[in-house]
């Protein structure tokens, strides 16, 4: 009898966990666990879930009092009778009722506590948030370090015409919220200091309006483009000649997964994920946070020695093999689950 998961995301950001929350779902599902998921309203999610005919509810999540959603769930889980329910956002797990299940919450972030004190179990993403857990009092046979993986796909690259993009140019691409621990100022203000660099941003937040005037104060409005949300990220970084990621903070940094895995050299800020994940001037450039000279410096550094930048591919993609594949990665969820899940189960 396969494994039956119930995956929650109660927040309707656009941001990297709740990107994760579909890329999760989607490898459960490839791996042969009959997955449902539930999840706040977002057409994006949505839409990726329907087009893998993966079965699916909408609930409110609300904030503030909410009797919907937990009675919604409760019905949910009767009917599906899961093994596992995971939960991927702090919210998620505070409405997720217990049951005949074991309860998992998945921490990407230093979370507060006090949203996961239903969970069974918690799942960390790297060692210093097991580390943070610890001390805030779970024990270590309730904890469990899983990575993440990056989403691949075979979509053919963007066509830089189609974005107002010289093809002869160097380009950029930054993937991320415009939020301020996403450090896209720091980016801008290095993309200054290199006249003929092009970027594209993906990703939308409440600094949208003070970057694109920034770009225009700084001159370089015409060579740095805002893409909003995008949900091809894969064919983005397909057609760039470097990824940069200049987070401020960062727990994880799927960007440097994904980087690796599409093949695409990466300048990466040490905030605290790429600091543990990076092997420096091997696998990516990493450069001190919020210093613009440095991350201009890193990226001239790869765009100018072809060498140099195939060798961080290298090494990036032997990372992804060795540590960071969906298989891998899954597997260590399934080994997990069947462990946890309830007895006289399967």
């Amino acid at each position: 009898m396969s494994l039956k998961v119930i995956t929650v995301c109660g927040a309707a950001a656009l941001g990297g966990s709740e990107t994760f929350f579909v890329t999760l779902t989607l490898g459960f599902d490839r791996a042969g666990m009959q997955v449902r998921a539930v999840l706040k309203h977002n057409e994006f999610r949505e839409q990726a879930l329907a087009q893998a005919g993966i079965p699916f509810d909408v609930a409110p999540f609300l904030r503030r009092f909410d009797p919907i959603t937990g009675r919604k769930m409760v019905r949910i889980a009767r009917a599906f009778r899961p093994d596992v329910v995971l939960t991927i956002t702090g919210r998620g797990a505070a409405m997720s009722p217990p049951g005949d299940y074991a309860l998992i919450g998945r921490l990407g972030g230093y979370y507060n506590f006090n949203y996961f004190r239903r969970c069974d179990y918690l799942i960390c993403i790297t060692p210093d948030l097991v580390r943070y857990v610890r001390e805030g009092g779970w024990g270590k046979e309730r904890v469990f370090y899983i990575p993440n993986f990056p989403h691949i796909d075979d979509a053919p690259a963007v066509d830089r015409a189609s974005l107002e993009t010289p093809s002869g140019m160097p380009l950029a691409v930054a993937l991320g919220r415009l939020h301020p621990d996403k450090a896209i100022d720091v980016l801008l203000r290095a993309a200054a200091r290199l006249p003929d660099l092009w970027v594209w941003i993906a990703g939308v937040g409440p600094l949208e309006r003070q970057l694109k005037a920034l770009a225009r104060d700084l001159g370089i409005a015409e060579r740095v483009k805002f893409l909003g949300w995008r949900t091809d990220r894969g064919a983005l970084l397909k057609a760039a000649d470097i990824c940069v990621f200049p987070s401020r903070e960062e727990p994880f940094g799927s960007v440097v997964v994904e980087a690796w895995a599409y093949g695409v050299p990466l300048v990466t800020a040490a905030s605290k994920g790429p600091a543990w994940l990076v092997h420096p001037n091997e696998d990516a450039v990493l450069v001190p946070v919020d210093d613009e000279i440095a991350l201009a410096e890193g990226i001239r550094g790869v765009l100018s020695s072809k060498t140099f930048a195939r060798q961080l591919v290298a090494n990036g993609r032997r990372r992804i093999a060795a540590e960071f594949s969906e298989d891998s990665v899954i597997g260590q969820y399934a080994s997990m689950f069947e462990q946890v899940r309830p007895r006289g189960r399967g």
